[in-house]
């Protein structure tokens, strides 16, 4: 969304911290207008593929070995420009949830609780300054709120982990990060992480979110801040292992976003705090109260009592580790926990999904 050149300082003194970053952009730069689409375009350049048999053929989904699965409450990405602006108009216009955005941005279920622009402009299908300039439009005709602004909160965030890629290259791809974390010891137990990527953890809130990430591609900020908390810190896992697994699956990945994000969530990143905890209890608690989430990714919790489908107890699969801080039995999804031992550092969500 801001352009390198605009920046109130280089790329390599970007600051560590992103409110900082975003207070300056916001003070003092001005993103710069989407390009006009060219009346015309010149022409072709020359092939000569027919000397190499042609352009060939596209393979369908079959040829490929995989089949379609049916998804009804999530969403069905279409590639593309046209479908990148159609989704836009659907969220802003027609349906008019920008204006609660922020109100709906944590849910985990179907299509509208997010804007879901980021696998188009992941691709490159979309431009972030057009967002920015529907969603200015969008104020203007109709209102100006905290939803609004949100939505640029989360471009600005986009726009930070570029930027901070730039800063630090190689080392976001490195175990210690940008930070050189060197005093945790991670694991790369191959059965603890396929429990984890398969969604067999005996936790239903992380087997649902993984399973819906092979299915569909897709993931919701909240689901991926939990699934990574709990790889990390639950399990002890190398933060890098999980990174793979969405850059593998996602359909939205790109590396400055999903890696600037994993070393955020393992403690080896841009964020301060290193113990950044996701309480599996209390996030069930305040996202999935009445267990539907997990209810649809995990149909053999359907039949279970609401109050039981997080935590069933012997009628699911074994619980593969215990919780590191709180009592994964308790009722409601209520556990002890205090700001070193479990606090759940929510925030602000770390990208545009």
């Amino acid at each position: 969304m801001y352009h390198t050149d605009d920046l109130p300082f280089h790329p390599t003194e970007l600051p560590d911290v992103y409110t900082q970053f975003r207070k300056s952009v916001e003070s003092k730069c001005t993103i710069r207008s989407c390009f006009k689409l060219p009346t015309s375009l010149g022409p072709l350049p020359r092939c000569d593929l027919d000397e190499i048999g042609g352009w060939g053929c596209v393979p369908l989904v079959d040829d490929l070995g995989l089949h379609h699965e049916k998804v009804n409450m999530g969403m069905c990405f279409r590639g593309g420009e046209s479908a990148a602006l159609s989704r836009v108009n659907e969220y802003f216009w027609r349906k008019d949830l920008l204006r609660v955005y922020k109100e709906t941005r944590n849910g985990m279920l179907g299509p509208d609780y997010s804007t879901k622009f980021s696998p188009w402009l992941a691709s490159g299908c979309i431009s972030p300054r057009l967002v920015y300039e529907e969603v200015k439009r969008y104020e203007k005709e109709r209102q100006a709120n905290d939803s609004t602004y949100w939505v640029l909160f989360e471009l600005i965030w986009r726009d930070y982990f570029r930027f901070l890629s730039v800063k630090y290259v190689n080392s976001l791809f490195q175990i210690g990060g940008p930070r050189k974390v060197e005093s945790i010891k991670w694991s790369q137990d191959r059965v603890l992480f396929e429990s984890w990527r398969e969604g067999r953890t005996g936790y239903p809130l992380i087997d649902a979110n993984m399973k819906e990430l092979y299915t569909t591609g897709f993931m919701s900020n909240r689901g991926r801040q939990i699934v990574c908390s709990f790889l990390v810190r639950d399990m002890g896992i190398d933060w890098r292992m999980g990174a793979e697994w969405f850059e593998t699956c996602l359909l939205d990945y790109d590396p400055c976003s999903n890696y600037g994000n994993w070393t955020y969530g393992a403690g080896v990143g841009n964020d301060p705090r290193e113990d950044r905890y996701f309480s599996i209890p209390k996030q069930a608690q305040n996202y999935d109260p009445d267990g539907e989430y997990v209810a649809y990714w995990l149909p053999e919790l359907q039949a279970l009592p609401k109050d039981k489908r997080h935590f069933p107890g012997k009628s699911y699969i074994k619980q593969i580790v215990p919780l590191k801080f709180g009592s994964s039995n308790q009722r409601h999804g209520r556990s002890n926990y205090n700001r070193r031992q479990g606090k759940d550092y929510a925030g602000g969500s770390k990208n545009f999904y």
